[in-house]
C-alpha cells in the first residue's frame, strides 16, 4: 500500500481518521446491541444510498455533524467518531464515538478522541467539549476522566434500558483545561 500518510494530520501513533466510506456501512459483523443501547442510541440502519459499484465511495458529511471512520494503522476499520454538534455562537461541542466490539481495549478510543480534540480547540477556536454516558457505562467513565473531562451534572432517571431507568452523567472539557 502506497504511503499517503507522512505528516498526516488526522492521524496519531494509533489511529487514523478519514472520511466514512459505503464499505465502514456493514453493520453486521461489527454490531453491539449493549454498545449502542448504553450511548442512548437507537438501532442505527444502515444509510440508504445510490447503488455504486465502488465500494470506497465517501459518504458526504454534514458540516455541523461530521463522521470519520476510525483505522487502526495497518488500516482496518475499528470504529467511528463524530461531532454530535457544534455551536460556532457559543464556542461548544459534543463528540459520539464507538469501537466495535474485536478491537475494544486498545487504546483507539482514546487516541481518536484526542485528535477531534485538538481540531476543535486548535483549529476551530471552539472553546468546550460537553459529553454525557449513561451511569452503568463505566468505560466510557473511565474514557471521559482519562481525558481531563470533569463531571458537570447528572440528570437523574434520563435513560430506560433493560427494564430499569439509569442517570445520564454529564461530563465537559474546556479548552484552557486541555492537555495534547
Amino acid at each position: 500500500m502506497q504511503d499517503i500518510y507522512n505528516n498526516y494530520y488526522w492521524q496519531n501513533d494509533k489511529v487514523r481518521l478519514r472520511a466514512m466510506q459505503l464499505k465502514d456501512c456493514n453493520y453486521v459483523e461489527k454490531l453491539d446491541s449493549e454498545a449502542w443501547s448504553m450511548a442512548s442510541q437507537e438501532m442505527p440502519l444502515p444509510p440508504v444510498k445510490k447503488t455504486t459499484a465502488d465500494s470506497n465511495s465517501e459518504i458526504t458529511m454534514d458540516k455541523n455533524k461530521p463522521v470519520f471512520s476510525i483505522e487502526n494503522l495497518d488500516g482496518d476499520y475499528v470504529g467511528h467518531i463524530q461531532f454530535n454538534s457544534i455551536d460556532e455562537r457559543h464556542g461548544t461541542f459534543e463528540i459520539g464515538i464507538s469501537i466495535w466490539r474485536n478491537h475494544k481495549k486498545k487504546g483507539y478510543a482514546k487516541a481518536a478522541v484526542k485528535i477531534l480534540l485538538a481540531y476543535a480547540f486548535d483549529e476551530r477556536r471552539l472553546n468546550k467539549c460537553n459529553v454525557d454516558c449513561i451511569e452503568c457505562n463505566e468505560a466510557s467513565i473511565a474514557l471521559w476522566k482519562s481525558l481531563g473531562f470533569q463531571q458537570e451534572g447528572v440528570v437523574r432517571d434520563e435513560f430506560f434500558m433493560n427494564g430499569t431507568f439509569h442517570n445520564k452523567v454529564l461530563f465537559g472539557l474546556k479548552a484552557s483545561e486541555y492537555k495534547t
